[in-house]
């Protein structure tokens, strides 16, 4: 039996300040940087831990919907760098959405070794701690990498475990991702865990300037086309 409806097609008409309505992910909207990461990984002779710096930002972006089912939503990208060398250590885009009339909390995770992941949560629309999880082999909520990644470094689950302070010190995560190294008799918990501050404030999403009468291509990032065009 499904929870869904008969009826597909209809979409709701949504409402131009997605902000408004992100219920527990309004916390996340805007810069954020931390100074204090965590990160725990498998090496050949062992657990490496590394300590790291991150910058995340997260905008609004104009409501999403399948049909009768209706997001709002934030675009984000993470920049990792760690505290001992030059190159980026970790780069991460997607989507962090939430449904208003279930709860349902969502995140898209890319990154460039070739791996994306869809993971799922629920929270109630003041929650100040969530948490999302994905697993490898599932139809809806999975993980999907490259034939070697899967080879020798698979990934079986994630979890992602966020706190927001209250009192709007920012917010925190934990992120527990379970490996399957090739050689290793035992799974191996990838531990990474930060704190962030925020650094500036997120950029109305599109919609929310149209309605206030800021012109339509303007509003979408557009140069204003010429007459006959």
């Amino acid at each position: 039996m499904t929870e869904f409806p008969d009826d597909i097609f209809t979409e709701p008409e949504p409402d131009p300040d997605t902000l408004a309505n992100l219920g527990p992910l309004r916390a996340l909207a805007g810069v954020w940087e931390g100074k204090k990461g965590v990160d725990l990984n498998p090496k050949a002779e062992g657990p490496e831990r590394r300590e790291f710096l991150e910058r995340i930002e997260m905008h609004p972006i104009d409501a999403q919907t399948n049909g009768p089912q209706l997001f709002y939503g934030l675009r984000y990208h993470v920049h990792i760098i760690s505290t001992d060398e030059e190159p980026t250590f970790h780069d991460q885009v997607g989507y962090w959405l939430w449904e208003p009339a279930t709860g349902l909390i969502l995140q898209t995770l890319a990154i460039p070794r070739g791996q994306v992941a869809l993971s799922s949560g629920h929270a109630a629309p003041d929650a100040t701690k969530f948490s999302i999880k994905a697993e490898r082999g599932v139809p809806s909520y999975g993980i999907c990498s490259t034939d070697f990644l899967e080879w020798a470094f698979r990934t079986d689950s994630f979890e992602l475990q966020v706190s927001v302070d209250p009192d709007g010190g920012g917010w925190s995560y934990v992120s527990n991702t379970m490996l399957a190294v090739r050689g290793r008799a035992e799974p191996f918990l990838h531990v990474d865990r930060n704190t962030l501050v925020k650094v500036g404030e997120p950029k109305p999403n599109p919609m929310l300037l149209i309605s206030r009468g800021v012109p339509k291509f303007k509003a979408h990032g557009f140069e204003q086309p010429s007459a006959g065009h």
